[in-house]
């Protein structure tokens, strides 16, 4: 570290943050390897660092002898201010290296509301903002992650985008990359043509799309017909063959997640209509639970962190939960490390799941009802019942929890004020239901209730729906505030405002990045932060930028209409969406995959230990 540098972290919050040197970190020689790659998270250095993707491509690509992958984060505010006070560009944590001389600059893009992190990151690290402004020496610049399934707003800023599951898909784009520069056929227009030709890889400048009158999108054309129409996302067919990280670099300073976070198995087998998650993950694809105990012994090792934490969209789905439990027991009590399940869901609770987890630390539960009367968890297909949130409390306090989490939504379609109501009446139940339990703890119960605001996200049954309007989202929950009068309740809902941009920038096309672009002009950063969000900043890049934040986040979209994002196959078919947003009106379920397949699509994917009874080769 340079002595400049190191008087300046002397100055800033938090200088851990930047410094380096962890330990785990991988150190290459940059004159032997063929290929730089920065692996950039548009977040503080916290929550970077608890990713677990992150963690994984790291090491995936790392394996490769030749490509060196270092890892950058956003800097925090008093950080910035230095460095460009000090013309100081953004650097990669494990060299210090500037940004701009690497071969590859890579973004994870885990929220919308981190899109202009992104833009000041590429500016600090002298990086032309727009595709379309970069010379042949500048990186190629690559994203990916869950908002990569809707990559249009970005698309003027990035060369391309990594759809779906990246492990593999990464290398064999940077192993092209690295031959074409060893061969001298390298131009950067040549690279990202032949790179579009990688399954999973968009290449957004070679599509022209054309837009009707009223604004909605016309069609999206290849311009070479060598490239495909739609790009089909990449995943792991096997999971017990997946690169697993054996010495994750270990943060110097306290994060998000200073725990062992142990990837169960990646899909879902629900259909809850509203989560993308749910629907672009698929396939399930599990591990064995020899495979993954295996797995934690070797991050305890590692880390000696005292915690496992089982990963997954929903923990309590995985099919030999139970055996996994009974070999991480075999050891962890001895090592003095405790199990947690973050996601678990109501219907599938059982006291001796609870006395095999949390049996240390924690009094509380979490659960995610969503909707407050039975008819609209069937419209969102959540298929849990009042009998079912009633009857797993009632577990929970005999265990002896006093506290417990309900996750909601509002906003949601078809939905009334009596749905509104329910959500209060759900809490009071539960705390009705804690002094009906007979050996409960003496303390006092406290549920806690968290309502987030509808967002439309693409590749849902609900992607075609509306957000409420501002003013509606504000009033319900001004409304759902005078309902709760019990002070054993507790009631925090999400930033309407956020909401509504963050949906905006969800369903947004490729005109989008002229509002991203107004943004950053306007400086904005670190949105997803509270004390740097500014609405009335967002409502001017819109308007600076020729566009109505409603017509993204507010307009029904055409049943016959091209959405932005069907550019990219996700497996899930547009019928699939289709039936299921007919029968949430109708507020009929659909049974989960184990129970009986629904023909979304994601058996074409394939994939082993697949729930898809209709694949091809299914176990």
């Amino acid at each position: 570290m340079s002595d400049k540098r190191s008087v300046l972290l002397k100055s800033v919050s938090k200088p851990g943050r930047y410094s380096g040197g962890e330990y785990g970190q991988i150190i290459k020689n940059k004159k032997a390897v063929n290929a730089r790659f920065a692996f950039c998270f548009p977040d503080t250095y916290e929550i970077g660092m608890s990713n677990l993707g992150v963690r994984i491509l790291y090491g995936a690509l790392n394996e490769q002898d030749d490509i060196w992958c270092e890892r950058v984060y956003a800097p925090w505010d008093d950080m910035e201010a230095k460095m460009r006070a000090e013309n100081m560009p953004l650097t990669a944590h494990e060299s210090g290296d500037p940004v701009g001389e690497f071969d590859i600059v890579a973004f994870t893009l885990q929220y919308e509301l981190c899109y202009t992190n992104v833009l000041n990151m590429l500016e600090l690290a002298n990086i032309p903002l727009l595709a379309a402004d970069r010379g042949e020496d500048a990186p190629i610049i690559i994203g990916g992650g869950p908002c990569a399934y809707n990559a249009e707003p970005l698309a003027d800023f990035f060369d391309c985008f990594s759809i779906g599951e990246g492990e593999e898909n990464l290398v064999e784009f940077t192993r092209l990359y690295i031959k074409m520069k060893l061969d001298h056929t390298y131009t950067r227009a040549g690279f990202l043509h032949e790179a579009a030709k990688i399954g999973g890889i968009y290449v957004p400048s070679l599509y022209e799309v054309t837009y009707n009158g009223d604004g909605t999108v016309k069609s999206y054309e290849p311009k070479f017909d060598d490239i495909p129409r739609r790009v089909t996302k990449r995943i792991m067919k096997d999971m017990d063959k997946a690169y697993f990280p054996k010495k994750p670099v270990m943060p110097y300073i306290e994060t998000v997640h200073d725990r062992i976070m142990l990837e169960v198995y990646r899909g879902c087998i629900r259909g809850c209509r509203f989560c993308q998650a749910g629907m672009v993950y698929r396939p399930v694809r599990e591990k064995t639970p020899e495979v993954l105990c295996d797995q934690a012994k070797c991050l305890f090792e590692a880390t000696g962190y005292d915690e496992i934490s089982l990963s997954s969209l929903s923990i309590s789905d995985y099919s030999r939960l139970p055996e996994l439990c009974n070999l991480l027991l075999e050891w962890t009590p001895e090592s003095m490390v405790s199990l947690s399940l973050p996601s678990l869901r109501v219907d599938n609770f059982s006291r001796e799941l609870m006395e095999k987890v949390e049996s240390v630390r924690s009094s509380s539960l979490t659960f995610a009802p969503e909707a407050g009367t039975q008819r609209l968890r069937d419209v969102i297909n959540k298929n849990v019942t009042e009998e079912d949130l009633m009857r797993t409390v009632t577990t929970a306090f005999e265990g002896g929890k006093t506290s417990v989490k309900l996750y909601f939504m509002q906003g949601l379609p078809t939905e009334t004020e009596e749905d509104l109501d329910g959500i209060a009446a759900l809490a009071e139940s539960v705390i009705h239901q804690f002094y009906q339990t007979p050996n409960r703890p003496k303390r006092a119960p406290q549920v806690t209730i968290s309502v987030a605001c509808f967002v439309p996200k693409p590749f849902t049954p609900f992607q075609w729906e509306a957000q409420d309007d501002l003013e509606t989202l504000l009033a319900k929950q001004e409304y759902l505030y005078q309902k709760i009068t019990d002070r054993k309740i507790k009631y925090n809902h999400h930033d309407a405002q956020v909401s509504r941009v963050e949906a905006a920038l969800a369903r947004g096309d490729r005109r989008m990045s002229a509002a991203l672009l107004e943004a950053h002009r306007l400086g904005m950063r670190f949105d997803a932060w509270s004390e740097f969000f500014s609405y009335e900043n967002w409502l001017r890049a819109f308007e600076g930028a020729g566009l109505d934040m409603a017509f993204y986040a507010n307009r029904r979209f055409g049943d016959d209409e091209i959405l932005p994002w069907e550019i990219i196959d996700c497996g899930v078919t547009r019928e699939f969406f289709a039936r299921e947003r007919e029968k949430a009106y109708a507020a009929k379920t659909t049974k989960n995959c184990r129970e009986q397949c629904s023909a979304c699509g994601a058996n074409k994917l394939g994939g082993e230990r697949s729930w898809c009874p209709n694949a091809k080769n299914p176990l």
